[in-house]
């Protein structure tokens, strides 16, 4: 994931790059003005935009700067606009690319836990249930950890670190009964009472734990 971003804002670079070398000065009523080719610049402000928002949040000061950037001034032409975003996407490149994003540490997470879900992926297809869910467990307990961390939450017990990010806003009631349900089959499994659950539970118990991981740690 984080190689894939990271080639896309090179990729975006090199757009940038041929996007500025469209500007034309033209002549108007009011003097000379300057202007880039603007279906390209306005197809390049979405990619960007959304790039932003996936590496550095949503409420990020790189994704704020570049909407005030964007914001056309009096007189605008294309090309002051073009000239205002292009660096600060690129301060955004360079702190993702330099590993100065908390972002960055979160993307490292989900790598990680996406390969101990690949893993008990492997375990319940090779008839280990248990320790699949066992797996699993883990994954959901340690990402719950980090959403506390990153609420300024303490650490617990799974139930209790649950029940906290649901008051605080993080998830709702729904994705906190869910999570309970998850954890009451990882907690089976821990104590080897592996007849109270299903292979398609654990199935869908990886399946709900790789969709948490995308809603909320990425």
């Amino acid at each position: 994931m984080i190689k894939k971003l990271s080639q896309r804002f090179d990729d975006l670079a090199e757009e940038a790059l041929r996007i500025a070398a469209t500007k034309v000065t033209k002549h108007g009523g009011y003097g000379n003005y300057d202007q880039v080719d603007e279906e390209m610049f306005d197809e390049w402000k979405v990619k960007a935009k959304s790039l932003i928002v996936k590496t550095c949040g949503n409420d990020s000061e790189h994704i704020n700067a570049f909407v005030k950037a964007e914001k056309p001034i009096t007189m605008d032409d294309s090309y002051s606009i073009f000239k205002r975003v292009k660096p600060v996407f690129m301060a955004a490149k360079n702190d993702f690319q330099g590993g100065f994003l908390t972002s960055v540490k979160n993307l490292v997470q989900a790598e990680l836990f996406d390969s101990e879900l690949e893993q008990a992926t492997e375990l319940l297809s090779s008839g280990y249930k248990g320790p699949a869910a066992v797996v699993a467990g883990v994954v959901l307990e340690t990402t719950l950890r980090d959403l506390c961390t990153d609420n300024s939450l303490p650490h617990g017990k799974l139930d209790k670190m649950n029940s906290d990010l649901a008051k605080a806003g993080v998830y709702n009631k729904l994705q906190q009964k869910r999570i309970t349900a998850l954890a009451d089959i990882r907690n089976s499994a821990a104590h080897g009472d592996w007849t109270s659950f299903s292979d398609d539970e654990v199935k869908e118990m990886i399946r709900d734990v790789e969709r948490f991981l995308s809603d909320h740690l990425v």
